[in-house]
């Protein structure tokens, strides 16, 4: 075969390959059997092992990713990726209509073009010449991280635009999408982990997000992603003039599009769609919380521009939450790591959202009392975020006088010891730190991702370790033998092996994480890496004393008796004497003297929210580099709270406390 015959037959089989990949991925209507395919793909990797001088960046044989990264290089992106507006109903609807019609009075006669609110991670995809260059997040909507190597391995992504051919791709096109995970296949992926003795996910969303954020592609290649593409940011070639052409002008380059969407010639038709379609939206293969209202016309949606950080041409229309009334069968109260006791509501199993509902939070036995729910009520539930259920009320007016009222248990229900209540909390604990019950919590946390992160060592693997008796605390671990996990259900070589080879890596964590481990009631990682920091093992940290632990920032009189009372109990000694006898005994090197001044000398910070590129840890390691400490909670000693997407309650108190507030951008200028 000549060169020419060679490079012939290599472009054809990519083209072949990549028509047939969208076809059964995006399409869902693959034209060729599996054996088919495979004979192409076969001969394609055939190709080019022989010849590896010619692989290109796009081919399908590129889609597995590459070697795992060492951290995710920042990409600015060539237009801002901005966010939206909400609107609750209706009204909210109609006030952002009235408001752009003032702007613009020809919006009276606009159309519209609305699009699903997807629950997942915004993607940037760039092309250059027709080739998939670059992936990025969102990130904080100017700055991403560079996730090109994990989105190759998203099937439904084509790596050559265009697919089918009748369109010339631009020189130069960035798109913007949504990467997701659909109900059904994020049950077959929780259920695989699950019976793998793996953790599972709380939500697709979440699942998908973090899956795009691994930095070994080869674990994102495992995790069902797809993506919907929306939004042309930026192109070399002349642009649709409507959103409803820019989807078909998308949709015919092979990319994916979200087959769902609809047209209003106004917004009163606008609102009825959305209207009509939030009754049946959890019928939608993915989670949705809401429709984006487009002005269809891209001209006049871009004459309006921005307000904040909101374009003003485009509404998320959003759906409240759905509640539902059942009825409470009974209260179950659990044992948690540190002794506390949670009540659990038992509901007879109702369906909210697609999802049948059996249990649901009471948060506290005081929430109970205000509540005024009794057991046999009908109470009305809800999920939060659309994930995890609570109970809103109580419908006392239809009690019929067989209800029961709750009492708080006065001994604890897996040990049988007396129940105490903190007097300045709303908790009641167990204070028997052998309770079989906070055994197996216990192990939970110190296997857990925040404290010795050992993988495979999830809740049933605990119950099943510690109901065999070959576990009972977390030195245990670290005596197990292969022939010990062969004797429980479904654990072969192979799944041993993989455990114990957790179970090895973990002795290497640092003392930070160990601490967290260790479940002493209010320790955080904040709490954790400044005792770490101060203490340098867990001798020193054992011996100080009240007045030495309250001399570390944010260590106030509860934590510090709390501490002292965790090293006081001779099981908890026996269990640090047993870890040093394992070689589990990490300490930290005395931080250098450096008396040169730094930026964020003297300064307190408390991080909340989701920050747009740093994890949580990475921003507490910057501000500490910096010279500056990282407080758990809010005080008037606190400087500024650097704060980020979906705050908690620190912002709120931040805010009565008149405290300074900056971005995750302020605090990089601050450090320039």
């Amino acid at each position: 075969m000549t060169d020419a015959e060679l490079l012939a037959e290599l472009e054809r089989l990519r083209k072949t390959i990549h028509y047939h990949n969208y076809l059964y991925n995006t399409l869902d209507q693959p034209e060729i059997s599996d054996y088919e395919y495979d004979q192409l793909f076969n001969r394609l990797k055939q190709i080019e092992a022989e010849h590896p001088e010619l692989i290109t960046p796009d081919s399908p044989t590129q889609r597995s990713g590459s070697q795992p990264l060492d951290r995710f290089v920042k990409v600015r992106h060539p237009q801002p990726i901005l966010s939206l507006a909400n609107g609750f109903g209706r009204a909210d609807t109609l006030a952002w209509y009235d408001r752009i019609l003032r702007l613009e009075p020809v919006v009276t006669n606009a159309a519209y073009t609305l699009e699903p609110k997807l629950d997942g991670l915004t993607v940037v995809l760039h092309y250059t010449d027709g080739v998939f260059t670059l992936g990025a997040t969102r990130g904080d909507g100017l700055v991403g991280e560079d996730i090109t190597e994990n989105l190759k391995t998203v099937p439904t992504l084509p790596l050559r635009i265009p697919v089918q051919g009748y369109q010339t791709a631009p020189a130069h096109l960035v798109v913007r999408g949504e990467a997701f995970i659909t109900k059904s296949d994020f049950e077959v992926l929780n259920a695989a982990l699950e019976t793998r003795g793996e953790k599972t996910y709380l939500n697709p969303r979440n699942t998908a997000a973090g899956s795009l954020r691994q930095l070994d592609p080869a674990i994102t290649a495992t995790r069902p992603i797809k993506i919907y593409v929306y939004q042309i940011v930026e192109s070399s070639d002349p642009l649709p003039a409507t959103q409803s052409r820019t989807l078909d002008y998308l949709r015919g380059f092979g990319l994916p599009v979200n087959p769902l969407c609809w047209q209003a010639r106004n917004i009163e038709e606008a609102i009825s769609i959305c209207e009509q379609e939030g009754l049946k939206r959890h019928e939608w293969p993915y989670e949705a919380d809401g429709i984006v209202i487009k002005l269809n016309d891209l001209a006049l949606a871009n004459s309006l521009g921005i307000s904040g950080k909101d374009p003003r041409g485009a509404l998320a229309f959003k759906y409240p939450g759905v509640e539902v009334e059942t009825k409470l069968l009974n209260i179950q109260v659990n044992v948690g790591r540190t002794g506390v006791l949670t009540p659990l509501a038992i509901l007879e199993p109702i369906s909210i959202g697609g999802v049948v509902v059996k249990q649901a939070t009471l948060h506290n036995f005081d929430f109970i009392s205000e509540k005024n729910i009794q057991i046999g009520d009908k109470v009305l539930v809800k999920r939060a975020g659309e994930v995890i259920p609570y109970i809103m009320a109580s419908l006392p007016e239809k009690r019929d006088g067989t209800q029961i009222s709750f009492q708080i248990p006065t001994r604890c229900p897996s040990c049988g010891s007396v129940i105490e209540k903190d007097p300045e909390e709303v908790a009641y604990y167990c204070v028997n730190a052998s309770c079989p019950a906070q055994i197996a919590r216990t192990l939970e946390n110190f296997a857990s991702r925040g404290a010795m992160d050992i993988t495979g060592l999830g809740g049933q693997v605990v119950l099943q370790l510690t109901s065999s008796g070959l576990v009972q605390d977390a030195a245990d671990l670290y005596r197990l033998t292969k022939a010990d996990l062969l004797t429980l259900d479904k654990f072969g070589d192979k799944r041993a092996e993989n455990l114990l080879s957790a179970i090895q890596v973990s002795r290497n964590q640092p003392l930070a994480r160990l601490i967290i481990g260790l479940s002493i009631r209010g320790i955080g990682e904040v709490a954790a890496r400044k005792l770490a920091s101060k203490f340098l093992n867990l001798d020193n940290l054992g011996r100080a004393s009240l007045e030495a632990l309250q001399s570390v920032e944010g260590v106030g009189p509860n934590l510090a008796e709390s501490i002292v009372q965790w090293f006081a109990q001779s099981q908890n000694q026996k269990l640090l004497a047993d870890l040093r006898a394992l070689g589990v005994w990490p300490e930290e090197k005395p931080a250098p003297v450096i008396s040169e001044k730094k930026k964020l000398d003297g300064l307190t910070f408390v991080i909340t929210g989701t920050l747009p590129t740093l994890s949580r840890e990475d921003a507490s390691a910057l501000i500490e580099e910096n010279g500056g400490n990282v407080s758990g909670s809010v005080s008037r000693k606190t400087n500024y709270l650097l704060l980020g997407a979906e705050p908690g309650s620190k912002y709120t108190k931040a805010v009565e406390l008149g405290i300074a507030i900056m971005s995750e951008e302020e605090l990089r200028k601050m450090l320039v």
